[in-house]
């Protein structure tokens, strides 16, 4: 079941509000991706942290009046069934219609786009880095532009 800001971790209650919003997002697609809640919770309040030190006044006023319900809403799929054989596979940035994709390699469609190409990178590294798999960033034309490992051996 997906958390809002009326059930979320008892360990988000003392963060900012959109801390809390932004880890609560996180930690939604993250149990969408296959992971386990107890491994998403504490990687998606590091990650939100992370993300509100570097975040723009514009992106924390969205993330702040973002609604429960929207917050809840994954990517359209029907995310009864999580797919976690995806925690396996490397991602992938690629362009895309509105920017570049980060997308798990056999994922249906991106978890997430971005206008510039290296925050695309930035996001994949991190999911990468936290599935110990590996990143393949493409160019503008869909070839290889470089591939990186995080495999622990």
């Amino acid at each position: 079941m997906p958390w809002d800001t009326n059930d979320y971790p008892d360990s988000l209650k003392n963060l900012k509000t959109p801390i809390k919003k932004k880890a609560i997002d996180i930690a939604n697609a993250m149990v969408d991706e296959g992971y386990e809640e107890g491994r998403a919770i504490p990687i998606a309040t590091e990650q939100a942290k992370e993300w509100y030190s570097h975040a723009s006044e514009k992106e924390i006023k969205e993330i702040t009046y973002k609604h429960d319900k929207e917050l809840k809403k994954r990517d359209g799929d029907n995310h009864s069934s999580s797919r976690p054989e995806l925690m396996e596979k490397g991602e992938h940035v690629y362009p895309h219609e509105n920017g570049w994709a980060v997308q798990a390699e056999e994922a249906k469609q991106p978890s997430e786009v971005f206008e510039n190409k290296q925050e695309a990178i930035k996001r994949a590294k991190e999911i990468a880095k936290n599935k110990q798999t590996h990143l393949v960033i493409h160019k503008s034309d869909g070839s290889i532009q470089e591939r990186q490992s995080y495999d622990i051996q």
